[in-house]
This record gives structure tokens, C-alpha cells and sequence, in this order.
């Protein structure tokens, strides 16, 4: 069984909200931070809005995940992963970092994002 980080970046990956809701925290404490923003939100509910309703959008097709777990930092788990997606502006890529804590369901969530980056020959 893959740690929650793991199950995390494979539910984002899949858009998968059933599987999201189930990983966070009904009172999850979200932060994350994009090219051009700051997000937050206080609620499973909340995290999956900004995940699925303005990071990745219905429109934008996540056509690959590699997922790695990174050593944890004490208390706080660590996961890599980077998305190839296939979006109306073309193909991008886009790599995350999140930083989370929890046992069986993640409480506290801080996630940094490349943001989408055009893929380019070379």
C-alpha cells in the first residue's frame, strides 16, 4: 500500500474527488502556492475546488504522473510529482511538491507548483 502522499498525487492525478475526499481531512488545513498566487482553504471541500476547479481544470487532460515519496521530514511526509498534460494551449508540464501530515487522512497540506510549463523541443 502506497502512503498517503502517494495515494494523494495518484487521486489528483486521476481527478478523482471520491478518492480526494476520503485522503483529506474534513478540517485540513490547505496552503499552496502557485506562479502567480496564494491558496488557502480550511475544508476537504474547500482544497478540492482549488485542486480540480482552478489548478486543473475540467479542460485540462492529465496525460501521465510520475509520482515519487520523498523521505519525510520528521512528522511531515513528502511527495514529488510531475504531470504531462494536454491542455486547449498545447501540451505543458507541471511538477508539485507537497508537504503533509496526518494518519489516516491528511491534516495539513502545503503544496508548491511549478505551474504549467509549455512543452518545447530540445
Amino acid at each position: 500500500m502506497t502512503d498517503l502522499g502517494e495515494q494523494f498525487a495518484h487521486a489528483l492525478a486521476a481527478k478523482d474527488t471520491t478518492t480526494l475526499t476520503e485522503l483529506l481531512a474534513d478540517d485540513v488545513d490547505f496552503k499552496g502556492l502557485t506562479p502567480k498566487r496564494i491558496w488557502e482553504a480550511d475544508s476537504s471541500a474547500g482544497v478540492i475546488d482549488v485542486l480540480l476547479g482552478c489548478w486543473f481544470e475540467p479542460q485540462d487532460v492529465i496525460t501521465e504522473a510520475q509520482v515519487v515519496a520523498g523521505a519525510p521530514v520528521e512528522d511531515t511526509g513528502h511527495v514529488s510529482y510531475r504531470f504531462a498534460l494536454s491542455t486547449p494551449d498545447g501540451a505543458h508540464t507541471a511538477e508539485q511538491q507537497a508537504y503533509y501530515r496526518g494518519d489516516d487522512r491528511i491534516s495539513y497540506l502545503r503544496v508548491l507548483c511549478s505551474g504549467f510549463r509549455p512543452v518545447t523541443d530540445g
